[in-house]
């Protein structure tokens, strides 16, 4: 492994679509880039990808032409804007139980011979609660749950929560309130999913900050770009500036080493255990 130093993995969830995962997690690579990361965000959406529209990307290969053996995961990257690397989503795929052992083992792989430097890797995972998405958040140091103020996202985000906390064994979540009118709704949605919680379950909610509604967000979706590059002077840039700052001050929690290679074998060992598959000798 050429990148020896522990890496930062944060999972980017949410339960349901809609939430603005994805526009967090571009957003939050690129804020993280800007101050000198070297961050690699991986589109985890196996059946759907979506950052390469979000930011105008149209890769020529992805995941898929990595685990068929045809190239290397170096090989696949794209740089985005600030120098994100970005891992595009291998299409097709719908869940990682579709892949093969020996793809499994292709995987890992792939990941222990990235030779370039990484600081962090950002996931962002697929709406819903498929056993990808549980894969992936159980395989990341950090689980960033966005959530806005409806019943449809507080019910997802609790159920996502709950799902990660019991079967899973998961205890700490960030919240992140997204969309938010004010910075007082923002706490307003965070303190009522933390009633829930707190009644049932046994978890730690640590509420991260909120993004603001801004209609600049949505112009840059248009423009295809992400709204710290094409309005950075925005609330809602601002909010991820000062929400990138925040992140990357957090201490690395040493699991399973920290590496990438470790991060990869975490979710295909969660995976499999999911999905109760037999490991290949």
């Amino acid at each position: 492994m050429l990148n020896p130093h522990p890496v930062q993995v944060i999972a980017v969830t949410g339960g349901k679509g809609g939430v603005g995962k994805t526009n967090v997690s571009v957003n939050l690579a690129m804020s993280a880039a800007a101050s000198g990361k070297d961050v690699v965000l991986f589109d985890a959406d196996l059946g759907l990808a979506n950052i390469d529209v979000l930011l105008g990307i149209y890769p020529k290969h992805t995941l898929r032409d990595v685990l068929d053996g045809d190239m290397s995961l170096e090989e696949i990257i794209v740089e985005g804007p600030a120098g994100v690397k970005i891992i595009p989503a291998a299409s097709g795929i719908q869940n990682m139980a579709q892949l093969s052992p020996a793809q499994h083992a292709g995987l890992i792989q792939a990941f222990s011979e990235l030779s370039m430097n990484v600081d962090m890797l950002i996931v962002d995972t697929a709406a819903g609660i498929s056993d990808s998405v549980i894969s992936f958040c159980q395989a990341s140091q950090e689980v960033i749950v966005v959530v806005c103020d409806e019943p449809a996202s507080m019910t997802d985000a609790y159920a996502l929560i709950k799902l990660l906390n019991r079967e899973h064994g998961i205890q700490r979540f960030r919240i992140l309130s997204n969309m938010s009118k004010s910075a007082q709704q923002g706490r307003h949605v965070f303190e009522n999913l933390v009633k829930v919680t707190d009644r049932f379950l046994d978890v730690t909610l640590d509420y991260i900050g909120h993004i603001p509604y801004d209609d600049y967000v949505v112009k840059a979706v248009k423009k295809q770009r992400a709204v710290v590059e094409a309005f950075p002077r925005s609330k809602a840039a601002n909010a991820y500036k000062t929400l990138s700052e925040k992140i990357c001050k957090w201490p690395i929690r040493q699991i399973a080493g920290g590496h990438l290679e470790f991060f990869v074998e975490r979710l295909i060992q969660g995976n499999l255990q999911n999905n109760k598959l037999e490991v290949m000798p």
